[in-house]
């Protein structure tokens, strides 16, 4: 069966694609930090540049539209725009295990907003030396040293230099001395709150909350984890399953099955997803799901993939015999049948 998709889905399974965007290439840059460029873009202290900060995890809808203004300032005063994030969140350092989820890899961070024009995407090294940098070193050798700004975009809950000493009116009154002006958003408000990735994180957290996530995202959720061997119960059932595992911090949504894609090489299927392992055989594995592929053949262990979340189907629930498991999967697989399609989708060779 095929599935016209919409513009939407489509666009956010191209970003799933572990590619670099069309026109750039990742280099390496000074302090230590890996750079996306678009091509005959180079850094220094003599280029003008308008600049974009914050952490982007999941890049919603809030950081696009800080994005968009610092480009289109940028256009307008004929600089390059950079956007400027660290590797790992600073929240990895401080808290390890406890930091919170991580909605998008800093790769995949940097890739999405790379395609939506800018100029490149500035990733800081961040460890003990540049947590403990004071915020005026951290303008003078780090913002500076990368370029000359000339007027610098953040969020309103914007922090930085050593313990988080630095806010948006340290920022402004260096911007004073330095020559740069400096942009304060305020958080986009939708549906009665703000669009943040806390608020994100706790929708993902909810059964039926993978439906408004999406929206503030702007895009599906997705995340990368590695195909292993599972117990195989999938196949005698009649529909091979892809298990996949998924590496520490990662935002998993609430355990339950869902439809959605997964994504391998510049190919997405259809899929039904069951997050955690199913309680009828064993108990759950927050960091595992169980994809059953529609019009997929071959061998995929040991492949990086993506796996995109679309929809809520169901909780997930013990059964009381191997006959009602068949039946209610089959059933899941039926609806993404209907309303994803059955078939392999070629997402092409980058964006």
């Amino acid at each position: 069966m095929s599935v016209l998709l919409s513009p939407e889905v489509m666009a956010s399974l191209v970003a799933t694609q572990d590619l670099t965007p069309r026109g750039y290439a990742w280099k390496e840059g000074p302090f230590g930090s890996r750079c996306l460029l678009s091509s005959c873009v180079e850094l220094g202290p003599d280029r003008e540049a308008v600049l974009a900060i914050g952490a982007f995890d999941g890049f919603h809808l809030g950081h696009r539209h800080l994005m968009d203004a610092a480009r289109a300032e940028a256009r307008r005063r004929g600089s390059l725009c950079l956007a400027v994030m660290f590797d790992p969140d600073p929240d990895e350092l401080f808290l390890g295990d406890r930091a919170p989820r991580r909605l998008l890899t800093c790769e995949d961070r940097a890739r999405i907003i790379a395609s939506t024009g800018v100029d490149g995407v500035v990733m800081l090294r961040f460890d003990e030396r540049l947590s403990s940098m004071e915020p005026l070193a951290f303008v003078d050798n780090i913002l500076c040293g990368l370029c000359r700004p000339t007027c610098v975009h953040v969020g309103s809950n914007f922090r930085f230099g050593h313990r988080g000493s630095g806010d948006q009116g340290t920022l402004r009154s260096y911007g004073v001395s330095r020559g740069f002006e400096v942009v304060v958003h305020e958080l986009l408000e939708l549906d009665g709150g703000t669009v943040s990735s806390t608020r994100i994180r706790s929708l993902l957290a909810q059964s039926d909350g993978l439906g408004e996530a999406n929206q503030l995202l702007g895009h599906l959720h997705f995340l990368r984890g590695v195909v292993e061997h599972g117990r195989g119960e999938g196949t005698s059932f009649g529909f091979p399953t892809a298990n996949v595992r998924f590496p520490a911090l990662s935002c998993m949504p609430a355990q339950g099955v869902y439809a959605g894609f997964v994504t391998i090489g510049n190919s997405a299927w259809p899929a039904a997803i069951n997050v955690g392992a199913p309680p009828t055989f064993s108990s759950a594995d927050e960091l595992f799901c169980e994809a059953n592929l529609l019009g997929f053949s071959g061998n995929a262990y040991g492949a990086d993939v993506s796996v995109t979340f679309d929809h809520w189907l169901r909780a997930s629930r013990p059964f009381s015999s191997l006959e009602e498991l068949e039946r209610v999967v089959l059933g899941n697989i039926d609806w993404v049948r209907t309303h994803l399609g059955e078939e392999e989708i070629v997402l092409g060779g980058g964006r």
